[in-house]
C-alpha cells in the first residue's frame, strides 16, 4: 500500500509577502583579507571568529553552516545534505558532494500508482540518506586547522540557550507549519502548535545534544549506533524506506568542477548530480551576445537562455524544483570557499526525528520516473538543486558565491553573473536588483520593482505573468545570494542579500 501523501503547501494560504527592504542592505562591504557573507548574523559573526583564531575558511564555513541548522530549521540542518566549492590555494579548484543517496529498498514499483510515477513533494518515499554530518567531517579532515569540537560547540550553545527568531525566518515558519503541524515529532520538534514569532526564544536542546555527540565522536554519532536507530524508527512511522544499512553505508566525494569562460571570466559549477550544467549552458549562449543593460531585450535573451540551460539539465539530469543556506567565505591565506546546505523543501519531508530535533530532507522528490537517466531506484543520488559556485580570472580567485532557492538557484547565478561580469556592475548593486523567476518554460514571475519596460517586452516575446505559480505563489523565492568577489586593489568585496535575515563581515 502507499503511503499517504502529507499536505502540499498552496499560495492561497498566504498573502503575497513585502517586498525585500533593500536600503538596510547597505553597499557592498570592503575588507584587506578575510571576509564572510551568510544568511544570519549569528553565523557571520561565528565564521569570524573561527578566521580569527587561525581557522582556515573551511572551518569557518562549519561554523557557520551549523549555526544556519540551528537558526533555520525549515532551510537546512542534521537531516539534509551539502555541497561546497573549493578553491585551496595553490591547488586546483575542488567540489565536494555530500549528497545522499535513495534507500536501497526503494524500486520503481513503489512509484507506479503515483501521479506521473513521481514522488510528491513531502511523501514518505521522499525521504534520502541525510549527508550534512558526513560532509563536515570530510571536509574538516582535509582542509580543517581548528578542533572539530570547537566548529560545533557555538551551535551547540546556540540550540540549548536558545536563540531569538529572525524576522524572514519566522515568517517562513508561519508559512509552512502545515508542514510540521503533519508530522507529530515535527510538531513537538518546531513548536507546531504555537508557531515563533520574530524575536521569540527557540531552543532545541535534543539537537544540542547531537550536535555535542558529533563534536565527541564524529560522524559515526549520526550515522550508526542508537541515533541511527531513531532515524530509521521515525521513517518507519511515515512510512518511508530509510534504513540503518542505508546511513552506515553513507559516503560523499570530491570531483572537479565544470566550468566555462563568461565575459572574461571562467565560471564554476558543482557537475550533475547538480543543475550547475543548466548555468554553463546559458553563459556559453550568452557569451558571444552583445547585451546592453539599458536594452530590455538584453534580459529576455538571458531569460531564453536560461530556459534552454534549464531544459538541458531536465533532460540530462532531472526535474528542477527547495530551500538552502550559503556561506561564502575568504580566510587570510586566500582559501576561498562556497558551502551551501539544505533539506531541500522547507522543512524537508516534514518528517522530525524528536530524539535529534531534526526533521529529514525530501531529496527523492528530485527524481524523475523510471525510464528517465534520473528515474526512481534503490541506492541512487536524486537531481540536486544545490550548486555553490566560484569565479576564476587569469587563473586566479576571483568569486565564491552562491544563491539559495531551489528552481531560482540556476537563474540566480545566471543574473548575478550578468550583472557582475557583463555589466560591472558593484556586488551588493547586483544582490539588490530586482529578479525574476521562471516558473515554466513559458510562464514568468517578475520581482516588485522591475523595469515595466522589460515586463512588456516579455510578453511581447511570448511568456505568461505567472502570478500564482510556483510553492510560494511565484511572488516571493526569488532566491538568496551570498558572495565574496576579489576587488581591483587585490582586496575583498563581500555582499549579502536582503531578502534573507544574513550579513557580511570582514577584516
Amino acid at each position: 500500500m502507499t503511503p499517504p501523501v502529507t499536505s502540499p503547501v498552496t499560495s492561497t494560504e498566504f498573502s503575497s509577502p513585502p517586498s525585500p527592504d533593500r536600503s538596510v542592505s547597505g553597499k557592498s562591504l570592503s575588507a584587506k583579507t578575510e571576509a564572510v557573507a551568510t544568511g544570519h548574523p549569528l553565523a557571520a559573526q561565528t565564521a569570524m571568529e573561527m578566521l580569527g583564531r587561525g581557522g582556515t575558511a573551511v572551518d569557518a564555513a562549519i561554523a557557520a553552516d551549523a549555526i544556519l541548522g540551528v537558526v533555520e530549521p525549515m532551510a537546512t540542518g542534521l537531516g539534509g545534505d551539502s555541497l561546497a566549492m573549493l578553491l585551496p590555494p595553490g591547488e586546483p579548484p575542488l567540489t565536494y558532494n555530500g549528497t545522499g543517496k535513495s534507500p536501497i529498498a526503494l524500486t520503481a514499483e513503489h512509484v507506479a500508482d503515483l501521479p506521473g510515477q513521481k514522488i510528491p513533494e513531502r511523501h514518505p518515499y521522499s525521504v534520502t540518506v541525510p549527508g550534512l554530518a558526513r560532509g563536515w567531517a570530510d571536509l574538516h579532515a582535509r582542509f580543517g586547522r581548528l578542533p572539530f569540537a570547537d566548529l560545533l560547540a557555538p551551535a551547540a550553545k546556540l540550540a540549548r540557550e536558545g536563540f531569538a527568531v529572525a524576522p524572514i525566518c519566522a515568517r517562513e515558519w508561519r508559512i509552512f507549519a502545515q508542514v510540521i503541524q503533519n508530522d507529530p515529532a515535527s510538531n513537538a520538534i518546531y513548536k507546531g502548535d504555537a508557531i515563533p514569532k520574530a524575536g521569540d526564544l527557540f531552543q532545541n536542546p535534543a539537537l544540542a545534544d547531537l550536535l555535542d555527540a558529533l563534536a565527541k565522536d564524529g560522524p559515526d554519532a549520526f550515522y550508526k549506533g542508537e541515533r541511527a536507530e531513531a532515524i530509521e524508527r521515525a521513517a518507519k512511522a511515515r512510512g518511508a524506506l530509510l534504513t540503518t544499512e542505508d546511513l552506515a553505508s553513507h559516503q560523499g566525494f570530491y570531483d572537479r568542477p565544470v566550468r566555462r569562460m563568461f565575459k572574461g571570466i571562467e565560471v564554476l559549477e558543482c557537475p550533475p548530480n547538480t543543475h550547475g550544467i543548466g548555468v554553463l549552458k546559458a553563459l556559453e549562449v550568452l557569451n558571444t551576445m552583445d547585451l546592453p543593460i539599458s536594452d530590455p531585450m538584453s534580459m529576455v535573451e538571458v531569460v531564453k537562455a536560461t530556459r534552454e540551460g534549464m531544459k538541458y539539465a531536465r533532460k540530462t539530469v532531472a526535474d528542477p524544483s527547495g530551500n538552502t543556506v550559503c556561506t561564502a567565505i575568504v580566510d587570510r591565506e586566500g582559501f576561498a570557499v562556497t558551502l551551501m546546505s539544505s533539506v531541500f523543501k522547507r522543512f524537508g519531508s516534514g518528517i522530525g526525528v524528536p530524539e535529534l530535533g531534526i526533521c529529514l530532507q525530501n531529496r527523492g522528490h528530485g527524481f524523475s520516473a523510471p525510464g528517465h537517466i534520473n528515474g526512481v531506484a534503490g541506492g541512487k543520488r536524486p537531481y540536486h538543486t544545490v550548486i555553490p559556485a566560484a569565479a576564476l580570472k587569469d587563473g586566479r580567485f576571483h568569486a565564491v558565491f552562491g544563491v539559495v532557492g531551489g528552481l531560482m538557484q540556476p537563474q540566480g547565478h545566471i543574473q548575478m553573473m550578468m550583472r557582475l561580469a557583463a555589466w560591472g556592475q558593484d556586488v551588493q548593486e547586483a544582490m539588490n536588483a530586482p529578479r525574476w523567476r521562471l516558473e515554466s518554460d513559458t510562464q514568468i514571475a517578475l520581482e516588485s520593482g522591475s523595469d515595466p519596460a522589460f515586463a512588456v517586452a516579455l510578453k511581447a516575446a511570448g511568456f505568461e505573468d505567472a502570478n500564482g505559480a510556483g510553492e510560494l505563489g511565484g511572488r516571493s523565492d526569488f532566491g538568496g545570494a551570498q558572495c565574496v568577489m576579489r576587488g581591483p586593489d587585490g582586496g575583498l568585496i563581500a555582499g549579502s542579500d536582503p531578502r534573507k535575515d544574513g550579513t557580511k563581515l570582514g577584516r
